[in-house]
This record gives structure tokens, sequence and C-alpha cells, in this order.
């Protein structure tokens, strides 16, 4: 039956379209062959085709039979194979399953062992804290204390006493297993250490001992006083009671002996309220006057090498007494032997007490005054019996810069423990020096000139001055002082109104400004050559100096050539020169060209003579001899322009007057 095409009128034009193409068709188309013949002969050619089909068929019926029978055999064997795969399936399901299962066993079993392994180091640890081994109680036992190994033994047991109290409080069950036997071992060592420390500290109170050694020591097992004072507080406060005791009393035994053996090295001739600056002195007075209390008062206004103290000898050993028992100190050396030795002993206990009692701070001063307090007030009054009849004010100023500088060494040392004890010092000596310095400058306002000597040569009140400010400068060189800088300029003052007061008992102004310039020349080169800096005292000085040398030149000058430096100013003054038409001050004016031309030479070996006669300094004399000399040289130019040219024809020649001059010019 052949089928039934239904095709819509776009389909059949599709399909015409397309048969239209085919050769074939086409070929029919265009020979005008008969479909209907064309048909039969091609269902004839089909039915031959057929039937050779058939034949191969036949031909090949084995062959496909044999086919298959294959192919059956192969749909078993694929069907075999399928039903193998399914079960390959269904087990690698399960093993999927299996597989799951052990990766989760895995990773739990991992975690455990992961939480075993983390745990297990602080087990370990916690087993051997908690646990007391059979080594440790017998070497706390039987070690003796002084061995390395009772050290380690200790330590080992102050880390279980504070392991056991920190699980203590967390309830630990563990803890009431050892407690009795770590309280007995602490108990035991506790015991032991006392012993051994106070031994220690008993062997201070042996004679002629080197407490030294002892603190050393004790220093080398302050492990020791850090076990008791965790573990037992009572035998801690106990152990320093006794240290402080036993230390306060040979600290204060020690200074005490060696300040009594020490002051018995001081001059025996002390300075007293006589031996002042403005003081009369039996070399410079009338013979009517006290006698003074030292032989050699100069020593109270100079410093000599006292001042070395403050540098050399600062730090240099303290003063044995029975070693250098016929040697004399003043008062400022023996003051700096015990405060170098209270230094030395002070710093040193201080770093103990920080150290060995592990205390710091307002603590640390509080033991150290315990254990200094008495030695410190010991020292305090020995300062104050010293002060209160002290009249040396250069002893006072040197114990003050004592001060200073002991205490600068203290804070280098990491030593606060002192402050307060220098401040009292320096409350104790200063208003003294204050006094002292005020009385000397007191005494040379009060000075009458009228008691001395007409004396134009240096005066000895100038000489303890030079020397006294001398000695203050010096001493202050680094550590100003503006109190001590207001004194000295009082002082200044005071000294400068006596040399004037001094110099008005002169009849003569010549005489007077010798005795100024003698005066002043002397403080400033005492002042020049011991002091480095240019204070304010030599410039001073040196002001009036000048001022004075610059008038006694023009003095010096007027008797010999006063008629010619009249003249001179008169006619500078008057803006005038003299005339040939003034036949008056030309008949004045060839008397003095003729008396200068005949005197001169005699003149200035006049001068010459006068002048290095008033000077005792040499230097100085001939620096005003050549000062006057240029003052003459000066006048005698002006003179030259203010002459009419007859008389300055008969002047003498400029150059043979300095030829002259030459011969007064000497080299010291």
């Amino acid at each position: 039956m052949e089928p039934s095409w239904n095709f819509s009128e776009d389909n059949e034009k599709t399909v015409l379209f397309h048969n239209l193409k085919d050769d074939v068709v086409k070929d029919i188309l265009e020979t005008g062959t008969d479909l209907r013949q064309y048909s039969k002969q091609i269902e004839t050619e089909l039915k031959k085709v057929e039937t050779k089909s058939i034949q191969d068929h036949i031909k090949e019926s084995q062959n496909i039979a044999s086919l298959h029978n294959q192919i059956a055999a192969c749909d078993n064997i694929l069907e075999n194979m399928e039903l193998m795969l399914v079960g390959f399936q269904s087990d690698l399901g399960s093993i999927s399953t299996e597989i799951l299962n052990l990766q989760k066993r895995s990773v739990s079993m991992s975690q455990q062992l992961s939480n075993r392994h983390a745990i297990q180091v602080p087990l370990n640890q916690f087993i051997d804290d908690m646990s007391v081994s059979e080594a440790l109680i017998m070497g706390i036992i039987e070690t003796p204390v002084i061995e390395k190994d009772f050290m380690t033994y200790l330590m080992t047991l102050n880390y279980k006493i504070n392991f056991l109290k920190e699980q203590s409080f967390k309830d630990a069950t563990s803890c009431i297993d050892i407690k009795e036997i770590v309280e007995k071992l602490k108990i035991k060592s506790i015991n032991k250490i006392r012993t051994y420390l106070l031994e220690q500290i008993f062997k201070f109170r042996k004679p002629m001992t080197n407490y030294q050694v002892p603190q050393n020591n004790m220093l080398k097992y302050k492990f020791f006083f850090e076990f008791i004072l965790g573990n037992e507080r009572n035998v801690a406060e106990e152990i320093c009671n006794e240290y402080i005791n036993t230390m306060s009393k040979i600290y204060l035994s020690y200074f005490k002996s060696y300040s009594t053996r020490l002051m018995k090295l001081q001059y025996e001739e002390r300075p007293s309220k006589d031996d002042l600056m403005g003081v009369e002195d039996m070399g410079g007075g009338r013979g009517l006057f006290h006698k003074t209390s030292l032989k050699n008062k100069g020593t109270v206004f100079s410093i000599g090498k006292r001042g070395d103290i403050l540098n050399s000898q600062l730090q240099e050993p303290i003063i044995v007494p029975h070693a250098a028992s016929k040697v004399r100190y003043y008062y400022e050396a023996l003051f700096r032997s015990k405060q170098y030795a209270l230094v030395d002993n002070a710093c040193r206990e201080y770093l103990f007490l920080s150290e060995f009692y592990k205390v710091n701070g307002t603590q640390a001063l509080d033991i150290f005054n315990q254990v200094m307090g008495s030695t410190l007030n010991l020292m305090h009054k020995n300062v104050q019996l010293f002060v209160d009849d002290c009249y040396d004010t250069i002893a006072l100023f040197l114990c003050l810069h004592l001060v200073m500088r002991y205490q600068m060494i203290c804070h280098k040392r990491a030593v606060p423990a002192l402050d307060k004890y220098w401040d009292n010092l320096t409350e104790i000596i200063w208003p003294r020096f204050l006094h002292v310095f005020s009385m000397n400058i007191q005494s040379v306002k009060e000075c009458d000139p009228i008691k001395f000597h007409k004396e134009t040569g240096p005066h000895y009140i100038t000489r303890r001055y030079a020397e006294f400010s001398a000695a203050m400068i010096e001493v202050s060189e680094g550590f100003p002082c503006e109190r001590a800088t207001l004194l000295l300029a009082e002082l200044r003052d005071a000294v400068q109104c006596f040399l004037l007061r001094m110099a008005a008992i002169f009849p003569l102004r010549t005489q007077q400004l010798v005795f100024l310039i003698n005066n002043y020349d002397l403080v400033l080169g005492v002042l020049m050559e011991r002091t480095k800096d240019n204070s304010k005292e030599a410039e001073s000085f040196r002001e009036q100096l000048n001022a004075r040398s610059s008038e006694y030149v023009e003095e010096i000058l007027s008797p010999y050539f006063g008629g010619i430096i009249q003249l001179v100013k008169e006619s500078e003054n008057l803006e005038k020169k003299l005339t040939d038409d003034t036949k008056k001050n030309e008949v004045k004016a060839m008397d003095l060209v003729q008396s200068f031309t005949n005197n001169w030479r005699r003149y200035l070996d006049a001068i010459n003579n006068e002048i290095l006669g008033s000077f005792p300094n040499l230097v100085l004399g001939a620096t005003l001899v050549q000062r006057a000399m240029t003052h003459f040289v000066q006048y005698y130019h002006r003179l030259h322009k203010i002459l009419p040219a007859n008389a300055r024809m008969q002047l003498t020649n400029i150059h043979h007057i300095m030829i002259e001059i030459k011969k007064y010019k000497t080299n010291y």
C-alpha cells in the first residue's frame, strides 16, 4: 500500500522544485520519454535486482546465521558485563561510603592525637612541678647553704612553692599530696638561711673587721633574702632589723672615732673675730694694737694650695690619722677627708641595701636613714660646732664647694640618699660664710686711715684683698655663685673707697697717685696671675690703674716741663699761635726754649729716677717711665707747631731727644 502524502501548497512547490533539479527527471522532460514505458522498465530492473539479492542472501545464509549466533553471543556477553558493571557500581558505592566513614574516623583520631600531644607537655610539666623528688629533699636538708648546689635546690623549691600557691587558688586536688612536704622543706630552708645571714651580720661586730667582705658575701647569696621575704616576712624583718641595728652602731662608732682623731690634726692657731681684712696689722700699725691670733695672718686671706682639694685632691684617699700624726691641716682638708669617707661608705651602703633587700625609692631611703641616720646627725653636729666659731672665710667657701662637688659625685653614682644631708650642710655653712664675709667688708669700711703710716707702697689691706678676691674667684671657676659675686662686688667697692680715703692723708697729689697706682697694680697683678678669666674685679682695677697712671704722668712732668705744657694747652685752647708781633709771648717762648735746651737731659734723668724710686714693681715703674717719655714727646711735637720760626730754630732736634729716651727703656 502506497503511503499517502498530505502536502501543503508550499510543500508541493518545494518537492516540485527539487524534482526539477534531478538529472533523470530533467533528462526525461527534455527528451520527452514516455513515463509509463519508463516505469515498466524500472520495475523490470528492480525485480532483477531483487532476485539477485535473494540469491545472494540464500548464498550467504550460513554466514548470516553464524553472524546471528555471534550477535546473540555478544548480547549474552554484554548482558553479563552489564550485570557485572552494575555489581561493580554497587560495590563502588559501598566502598565510597566506607571511605567517607574512614575519613571521618581518621579526622577524629587525628584531632584526638593532636589534643593528646598538646596536653602532653603541660601535663608532664605539671607533674614535674607538682612532684617533689628525693634529690630535692636530700639537697635542701643536707647541702650547706654556701654551696652552689644549695642555691639551685632553693630556686627549685621556691618555684614549687609559688606553683603550689597558684594551683591552690585553682582548687587543684593534687596540691594536697605535696603540701605538707613542701611546707617542711620551706621551714628547713628558712632556718638554714636565717642562721647563715645572722652569722654574716654578726661578723660586722668583730673589731677591726673590714665589713665590705661580709657585705660582698651577702650579695653573693642575695636570693636567700628574696626567698625569706617571699615566704616568711617575720624572719625577713628580723634579719633586716638586726642588720640595721648592727651597721648603724658600726658607722656611728667609726665616724665618731675618725672625726675625733682627725680633728687633732688641725692647726692649733685658728682665725678669730680679730683676724679680719681691715684689722690693723702689727707690721703696719704703730705698735699700740692687739696682737693677732695667727703668726701668719696672710693664710686667712690667701688660698695658696688649699684650692687643690677641689681638683686633684677631691677624690684622693682619706687622711689616716695615725699615719699623719705629725702633719697639720686646714679645716677644709679635714672636712674633705671626712665627707669623702662618708660619700664612699654611704654610696656603697645605699647600693647594697637596694640590691640585697630589693628596695628602691622611698623604701630604700627609709632603710638607709635607719642605718646612717645617727652618723649623719653626728657629722652634722661636728660641722655645726666648727662653723659657729669659724672666721676663716676661705675655709667656709671651700667647704661649700666641696659639698656641691660631692653631691654631684653621689648623683653620678645614682645615690640620692645624701641630698638632704648636703642641703643641711649648705644651710649651716652658707649663713656663716655670709656673716664672716660681711664682717670683713665692714672692717674695711670702718678702717681709719690716720692710724696707718704714710707709705706710698702697697697697703697690707690691699694685699689681703687681692689674695682674698683671687681666692674667691679661683674657687668659683666652673661653679659661679651669684650671692658670692655680689659680696665680692661690695668688698671691691669698700676697698676702693678705703684706698681713696687712705690716699687723702698724703699732702701731695703725686704721692696720692703713687699710692693708688701701687695698690691698683698689686691687685691687678695678683688677679691676673691667680685667675683664668678676666673678672669684673680685674676689669675695674685696670680702669682705675689706667686713669691714675695718665694723671700721674701729667703730674710727674709738670715740675720739669710745666711751662711748656701750660704754653701748649693755653695756645691750643685759644686756637692762636705765637707770632713775631707778640713780643711778650716771643720773649716767654724764647725763655722756655732756652731753659729746655739747657736742662732737658737732666730733667729726663730726674723723671726716670723719681718714677723708679716711687714704685717697688720694676715692671710698673719701667712702664710709667715709657709712658711719661711718650707723653713728653707728644707735648714736644705740639710745642714745635705753635712756636714762632726764630724760636723753632733753636729747639733741640727731636731725633736727639728720641735717642736719649731710648736709654731709659728697660726690659723686665
